[in-house]
């Protein structure tokens, strides 16, 4: 007889199956909000150790099946602490209750290119700040405005308060003198784009001499494009020992943005609507004329239209008039989320529309977010992140000019018995104390800024392999961000300083600049446990490429025929173009060991080659190394109220590119005789340009109290970065003056310190804070060329000063016989900053941002420039009594002394404060029968107060935008603004 072995291997499956289906276990429950009890939707429930889990749905429900009877669900939601339930046949369901964590440590950080590990088991200090920091306690105009002293270690600094932003950020000190010191931004894994254009300005203001373009042209940052309301997280990766896994992009750190994304459950609909009103945060004030005053001023002639103006009531604060508008503010957004457990999905978007300060600015901006979660199979699943953003910003004209044409240099040197305003035919009289008439120039100039850009990631993600103790998967990411942006100032021919001769004849600027940036990588993770899962070993290898690719073209049309502003209607045309095509190749390795999240520690190696290398096929190589030790974890650990005794230690090495082009001796196009052709410039190129190389050491002690409710966190770090990249004069005989080498060698060091705590934890009252310290010493050690000056305007003034053996920072000058010596240094003593949630009552929320910089002096351009003008507040007080006026002694110091121009910059600021309600949740349920969620209003305000001692606007400035070293100087900026809003958000 046949014996049939498929049939009884079937039926003996079948008589198995109810064996098989008792050992399973079906849970189901629901998890809320410890504190106000609301549903929270997205919290991850794994089974630990295994693949099985499952998230929340949009009322918090879950359903799970457990593979036995008996074991652990874990519980886990970003910003809130985790927590471990035993399953045993007799539990079917569960009622979890989370509570919000001021310590996060067990929200997962960035380690590698395509892994994460727990806070509690990384080895370095990496800076988070969550969605409740971005944007839950008040509107932030944009995402640079958003971090501003919320990040330990980073030196945040707004370059001035117009419309559209603008910042300089530096993480852990100075980076590079010449090279880049912007930290890479990465958002959803697609590598952003952050530059600052120029829009050309320069042509009329001459701030910077000859050429069209300049650093002082006030330009935005295009990371100011996000829309805040869209971030989930921010980590920032400060130093090399963190970084270097992204190689020679990292060398200024790295700030890595998630956005928000769906959960599965049902669609969920928020809408926000925020309206508000801005003021100038401080104004200087105006002098007190007296005839007396005015005659030693101004002479004898002046004084008849001092006295005319004082009878007739018109003396004039023309400081209010300029900087005095109260911008209405209006930020609308409404996000759409949900999905099932195979797809989730998140829209959002935002229309922003902002008037600023000054009439005539603003900023407008409109944004799309999609982003889509898709699990096709067991083993394949997807990521998309998309992003549409349409802006405008309108920024006046501020800054330094040598033309007195700026709003602020024409203020300075205007009185207030002067009138300026415009007559019943609209003719604007001319400024007899200035090259310009500002309220003119305010009303009739044109300086816009609109971009287009897309932003688009995806990630690819495939199970080769599963087994019981090892899984292997592939990644596969690719990043796109593309934008047009596009400039236009017009300076029409009838304003006073064109049309007296002082300008261009009228001037029409437009510029109209191509990026397209796009990322490509893939990883190979294998995870692999042994030793029944006490050991894991996490190892990545993997590939990157990235092109970078940047096209700006600007057109300079002066002496415009009549009131044409078209390029074809101008006596003088002149074009420039400047392409950046750049690409970069990688690879990597690295292996991660964690001994039960006792021991982690991880090694890694970076191989880079770049086109902007002098030899573009020789791979550099950037190693990273990092060891924590979790005592509080060990057997033999005993002190129950220390629940986090963590020793760490990193090291890693990153890399810094040359500029653009520095290997290569350009030609610059000519024309002789009629004959086209080309000349050689003064600087030549250097093919033996090697990049700079960051090498950091980091160690730290990580503690944790009562459960983790107070942490306390200590960094200790050392950078130094070799291979400086410099401008060194060389013999005239050569035909060329400088030329781009590697030539120093500049050292940081520095401590931060986080202490956040849980004081009170009560059903009624919950008081969470945390309170940083930041402090960071830079030093020139080593300098192969000589000693020279870098930025500002010269030792008369105050200027900083590369010297071997001083601070990159320090700032010199001449004081009397002394000569040039140290006046100060731009970077701060420490920082520090208080943030403070209160919850009271479940509904009620109150929070506050408190930030101090002590020490780190300005060079105060703008009090010169009122002082020479005679506008100055207090330009007749005493303050030493000795019976010359301040303003005075002043003026007596230029060209003997720039010591009365740096000054100290230290301050106290309260960034923001918000208080907001919620209504509570069974109202809600009893009015609107579950179709409304929330309901949600408040108030709030940034900038609220600033104490200072520095005499200008903000102590917070920078005239030369982002540049790495040259931060801290002041020439009338556009004054930043105090903001407050009204809010009021609904959710479905």
């Amino acid at each position: 007889m046949k014996k049939n072995y498929p049939m009884r291997l079937l039926l003996l499956l079948l008589c198995m199956m109810p064996l098989a289906l008792y050992g399973q276990a079906t849970v189901r429950g629901t998890v809320t909000d410890f504190g106000s009890g609301r549903a929270l939707p997205g919290v991850s429930v794994v089974v630990p150790g295994t693949t099985v889990g499952t998230n929340t749905d949009a009322d918090g429900n879950f359903s799970i099946t457990l593979p036995t009877a008996t074991g652990r669900l874990t519980f886990s939601f970003l910003g809130y602490t985790s927590q471990t339930v035993d399953v045993t046949p007799a539990v079917t369901e569960l009622q979890v209750q989370l509570k919000e964590s001021v310590t996060n440590l067990n929200e997962v950080v960035v380690t590698g290119l395509a892994t994460t590990v727990k806070r509690a088991n990384a080895a370095n200090a990496v800076a988070t700040i969550n969605t409740r920091e971005i944007t839950g306690i008040t509107t932030p105009q944009t995402m640079d405005a958003a971090i501003s002293g919320k990040l330990v270690g980073a030196n945040v600094v707004s370059n001035s308060g117009a419309p559209g932003g603008g910042i300089a950020m530096k993480l852990r000190g100075i980076t590079s003198i010449f090279g880049n010191a912007q930290p890479l931004y990465v958002v959803d894994g697609v590598i952003v784009d952050n530059s600052s254009i120029s829009s050309g300005l320069n042509a009329v203001t001459a701030a910077s001499g000859g050429g069209n373009t300049s650093n002082q042209d006030n330009a935005s940052n295009r990371i100011a494009d996000l829309n805040p309301d869209d971030i989930e997280t921010i980590e920032v990766l400060k130093g090399a020992s963190a970084a270097a896994i992204y190689g020679s992009l990292a060398s200024a750190g790295v700030v890595i943005i998630a956005t928000k994304r769906g959960a599965a459950g049902k669609t969920i609909v928020d809408l926000s609507q925020d309206i508000g009103i801005a003021r100038a945060a401080n104004l200087l004030g105006m002098r007190n004329f007296t005839e007396e005053r005015v005659e030693a001023t101004y002479g004898a002639s002046a004084v008849p239209l001092f006295v005319a103006a004082r009878n007739a009531g018109r003396l004039i604060d023309y400081e209010e008039e300029l900087y005095g508008n109260t911008g209405m503010l209006y930020n609308t957004r409404l996000n759409v989320s949900g999905g099932s457990e195979n797809t989730r999905f998140f829209v959002g978007g935002l229309i922003q529309d902002e008037e600023g300060i000054i009439k005539r600015t603003g900023y407008e901006k409109k944004s799309v977010r999609f982003n889509l979660d898709h699990i096709i199979s067991k083993t394949f699943d997807f990521s998309l992140s998309t992003n549409y953003i349409n802006s405008s910003a309108s920024r006046g004209l501020t800054n330094n000019d040598n033309a007195g044409v700026s709003f602020g240099v024409a203020l300075s040197a205007t009185p207030s018995f002067v009138d300026l305003f415009p007559d019943e035919s609209g003719l604007y009289p001319d400024n007899p104390f200035a090259a310009s008439n500002f309220l003119q120039t305010r009303d009739l100039i044109t300086n816009e800024e609109n971009t287009d850009r897309f932003l688009g990631g995806l990630t690819l993600n495939t199970n080769l392999h599963s087994g019981t103790s090892t899984n292997t998967r592939l990644v596969i990411r690719a990043g796109l961000d593309f934008y047009n942006l596009r400039t236009i100032a017009i300076f029409p021919r009838l304003l006073q300083f064109q049309s007296q001769g002082r300008g261009t004849g009228g001037a029409s600027i437009r510029g109209n600049n191509y990026n397209l940036n796009t990322n490509y990588a893939a990883f190979v993770v294998n995870n692999l446990s042994v030793a029944d899962d006490n050991l894991t070993f996490t190892t990545t290898v993997g590939a990157t490429r990235e092109n970078f690719n940047q096209d700006q073209v600007l057109n300079v049309a002066t002496q415009l025929i009549g009131t044409q502003t078209n390029l074809d209607q101008a006596g003088a045309l002149e074009v420039e173009q400047t392409r950046q095509i750049v690409r970069n190749k990688g690879l990597f390795f690295q292996e991660e060991v964690n001994f039960r999240d006792r021991i982690i520690a991880t090694a890694g190696l970076r191989l880079d080659k770049s086109s902007n290398n002098a030899d573009v096929n020789e791979f550099q190589y950037f190693p990273k190394f990092s060891l924590a030790l979790n005592l509080a974890n060990f057997d033999f650990w005993t002190a129950e109220s220390i629940s986090l005794l963590k020793l760490r230690a990193a090291y890693g090495e990153a890399g810094g590119f040359p500029p653009f082009g520095a290997k290569y001796t350009s030609f610059a196009p000519s024309n002789i005789g009629g004959n086209p052709g080309s000349v050689v410039p003064i600087q030549r190129g250097n093919e033996n340009i090697k990049q700079e190389r960051q090498k950091e050491f980091e160690t730290g002690i990580d503690v944790g109290v009562l459960n983790d409710r107070i942490l306390l966190e200590a960094t200790y770090y050392v950078k130094t970065v070799s291979d400086l990249i410099l401008v060194q004069n060389v013999p005239g005989s050569s035909g060329f003056s400088t030329q781009v080498v590697n030539a120093g060698e500049l050292r940081n060091r520095g401590v931060e310190l986080a202490l956040s705590t849980t004081p009170i934890e009560t059903p009624n009252l919950k008081w969470d804070s945390r309170t940083s310290y930041w402090k960071n010493v830079s030093e020139i050690t080593e300098l192969n060329v000589p000693a020279f000056p870098l930025g500002a305007f010269g030792n008369t003034l105050g200027t900083f000063f590369i010297e071997e053996g001083k601070s990159a920072t320090q700032i010199t000058g001449i004081r009397g016989d002394e000569g040039v010596v140290q006046l100060g240094d731009a970077t701060p003593d420490f920082q520090m900053n208080f943030h403070n949630f209160f919850t009271i009552r479940q509904n009620l929320t109150f929070s506050f941002l408190l930030h101090w910089k002590q020490g780190g002096d300005n060079i105060n351009l703008t009090q010169l420039l009122t002082d020479l003008g005679g506008t100055s507040f207090d330009y007749d007080d005493d303050d030493d009594g000795d019976g010359v006026s301040n303003a005075q002694e002043r003026i007596g110091a230029l060209g003997s002394s720039a010591e009365p121009f740096v000054q100290d910059a230290s301050y106290l600021r309260l960034r923001e404060i918000g208080l907001y309600y919620s209504l509570p949740t069974a109202f809600l349920q009893s009015a609107f029968g579950g179709l409304v969620r929330q309901v949600r209003v408040g108030a709030s305000a940034n900038n609220l107060f600033t104490i200072t001692d520095y005499d200008s606007y903000d102590p917070e400035v920078s005239n030369f935008g982002g540049n790495g070293l040259s931060t801290g100087v002041d020439v009338t900026p556009f004054p930043s603004s105090r903001r407050y809003f009204f809010h009021f958000s609904i959710g479905f």
